[in-house]
């Protein structure tokens, strides 16, 4: 029998007290920064047509992120899922794709698959999930999800049990789900060829506990780069999950990454996070999703965050063109696509009432 066992890492006295709350559920703006956080994104959001839901009759398409490239059109990188698998097989068989658009918003073409989990015998073994795509001094980054199982080589039984199984039932999983790291693959071109190292670039440390997951990036206005990921909160009991947010900052897209001491988000459920620096308003804005909705954080140097002004951005649901409210089972990883400083699409992972999936790009206005 496989026995795993799910270990935190000890905190020193001085982390702990580093890990104070960061961002709950009652914490409001204070006063001296409300004077330029005036950005409303659910005032920005317009309806939805047949162009902006990217579907596959083969795939569950999900989180994606844009970039323009060279040729003057858009790239979607995307998670995608092969359905024979089921939703919960972006732990072991999820790929990250390309797709082309001639508008932001859509319509999106397939091209290729990009990624997909290497094999038995490197870090990114089984799948490629949740990425993001950024181009930094004239190179394409695409930052995504993996895992792998060590020296186990699993058997097709196993390998099933992984795909369907929650973590918490299944020792496999629960291993796969342990050893969720992100890494990073770099490319001259947004075509490829794409470039992969032999270890991940972030592992799971304090703030965070256990994994490392939902990874976003921006620039810093005054050099440099911030991110933001996902791991599990140190201090819970045996078998509960709290998810938290941590920040880490690197003089270059490739690190190395110094994780910050205070987190993002503490005491409060949430993951997801994107987050970008508005020039305009001279602070950091950053997206998650809370199981129920959606919500905006600021800050002003990126180390220190707080509810935004206009924090509540969606229910589970978007409006069609039409003026139509769909409500939906699943309204996840957001990103926002920005050109000249300018936000100009939401995209969403959306999975409907009937189970089915699809990428969206909600069009935002001024």
């Amino acid at each position: 029998m496989l026995t795993i066992r799910f270990t935190i890492p000890a905190l020193t006295p001085a982390a702990l007290a580093a890990c104070v709350l960061a961002q709950g559920p009652n914490a409001t703006p204070s006063q001296d920064t409300q004077d330029t956080d005036d950005f409303n994104l659910t005032t920005a959001m317009q309806g939805v047509s047949e162009d902006n839901i990217f579907h596959d009759d083969r795939f569950f398409n999900w989180g994606s992120g844009i970039v323009k490239a060279d040729d003057g059109k858009y790239h979607l990188i995307y998670s995608q899922m092969p359905k024979e698998h089921g939703f919960y097989s972006w732990l072991t068989d999820g790929i990250v794709s390309r797709a082309v658009a001639d508008r932001p918003a859509g319509p999106y073409k397939h091209a290729e698959v990009v990624l997909r989990g290497r094999g038995n015998g490197h870090w990114d073994a089984y799948t490629a999930h949740c990425p993001k795509v950024y181009r930094f001094e004239g190179r394409y980054y695409i930052y995504y999800m993996s895992t792998h199982t060590g020296d186990i080589r699993l058997t097709p039984e196993q390998l099933e049990e992984a795909r369907h199984a929650a973590w918490n039932k299944s020792a496999i999983r629960g291993m796969m789900r342990l050893n969720q790291r992100i890494g990073v693959a770099v490319a001259d071109r947004i075509e490829g060829p794409w470039q992969r190292f032999a270890k991940p670039l972030i592992q799971p440390e304090p703030p965070i506990a256990n994994i490392v997951n939902n990874v976003s990036v921006t620039r810093r206005p005054g050099g440099g780069y911030l991110m933001i990921v996902r791991g599990d909160q140190p201090d819970q009991p045996e078998g509960q999950i709290v998810r938290m947010q941590a920040v880490l900052l690197a003089d270059h897209p490739l690190g190395p990454w110094r994780m910050q001491p205070k987190p993002v988000v503490k005491d409060y459920n949430s993951e997801d996070p994107e987050v970008w620096y508005d020039r305009q308003r001279r602070r950091y804005y950053a997206l998650y999703h809370a199981f129920g909705y959606m919500g905006m954080i600021t800050s002003t140097d990126g180390l220190n965050w707080q509810r935004a002004k206009h924090y509540k951005v969606s229910d589970k649901s978007y409006t069609t063109t039409g003026g139509q409210v769909v409500a939906v089972h699943r309204y996840e990883r957001p990103t926002i696509y920005r050109e000249n400083g300018r936000p100009l699409v939401m995209t969403a992972g959306i999975r409907t009432l009937d189970g089915d999936t699809f990428s969206m790009f909600i069009p935002l206005g001024q």
